[in-house]
């Protein structure tokens, strides 16, 4: 299996505060790698480091071997690395098409020019993304909503339309950023089945934070433990469990790990 994305022992501190503390790690091609622990860990810090929205002050991250460091963001969307927000950030008077759409500006090669006349190339290259586009609105299963606004719909549907924008990148990379939170049961259920669809159907690579402990240990290939910006573990969910340091760190006294 070939390796994707290597964090090398980068470290960030904002006014003398350290938010990740000499963190290392990996993820493979179509690995689902999970990120947990407690608020304020460093698990958004660790994301915004990987599209370089931060930049750490020490440490590499290498993207299929090559350092990424001092990128510009739109060039690690570029590169492949797309990304979900734990809060919405949707456009809510545009349509359903409209806002996974927008997600598609990186792979477009024809000028505004070109656009605003929609003659030949351009108008060849908007009819392709578009394709593309419903390709991902099958796939994720809202077509009944496409031309709808997506401020008028409920909450889980909205998180898959913001599923769907970041795979209109075209992503190598996918990093989810709590992509349950809010959501019912049955919302998270679907989601937890669109997540393991983008791992084996598209192949997809893919990075969860997310506080649902039972989604994280179902569907998670390899789990790391953050806390005080500190790796305290990594390993299969069922060897993260029973860490001693994590259920004293995040899980609680209480939690019992699954058999």
């Amino acid at each position: 299996m070939s390796r994707l994305l290597e964090v090398d022992r980068i470290r960030l501190s904002f006014k003398g505060v350290r938010a990740i503390d000499g963190v290392s790690f990996h993820v493979d091609e179509g690995e689902l790698f999970a990120i947990i622990g407690p608020n304020g860990a460093g698990k958004t810090s660790i994301f915004n480091c990987l599209n370089q929205v931060y930049r750490p002050q020490e440490g590499d991250i290498r993207w299929k071997g090559e350092s990424i460091m001092g990128l510009k963001p739109n060039k690690t969307a570029e590169l492949g690395i797309a990304r979900t927000f734990q809060n919405i950030a949707l456009f809510p008077h545009m349509t359903v098409i409209e806002n996974i759409l927008t997600g598609r500006h990186v792979r477009m090669k024809q000028g505004w020019l070109a656009g605003a006349i929609w003659l030949g190339p351009a108008k060849k290259e908007e009819l392709e993304n578009r394709f593309k586009v419903e390709d991902i609105v099958d796939f994720l299963e809202i077509e009944q909503w496409r031309k709808h606004p997506v401020g008028m719909l409920p909450y889980g549907v909205q998180k898959r339309v913001e599923l769907g924008r970041a795979l209109a990148m075209d992503p190598e990379l996918l990093l989810l950023d709590e992509p349950v939170a809010g959501m019912n049961l049955e919302e998270t259920e679907d989601m937890a089945r669109f997540i393991l669809d983008i791992q084996d159907e598209l192949g997809v690579s893919m990075i969860l934070v997310e506080h649902d402990m039972g989604l994280v240990m179902d569907i998670a290939d390899r789990v790391m433990v953050l806390d005080f910006g500190r790796k305290i573990a990594d390993g299969r969910p069922a060897e993260v469990q029973r860490n001693p340091d994590v259920i004293k760190a995040y899980l609680g006294e209480e939690f019992e790990p699954a058999d």
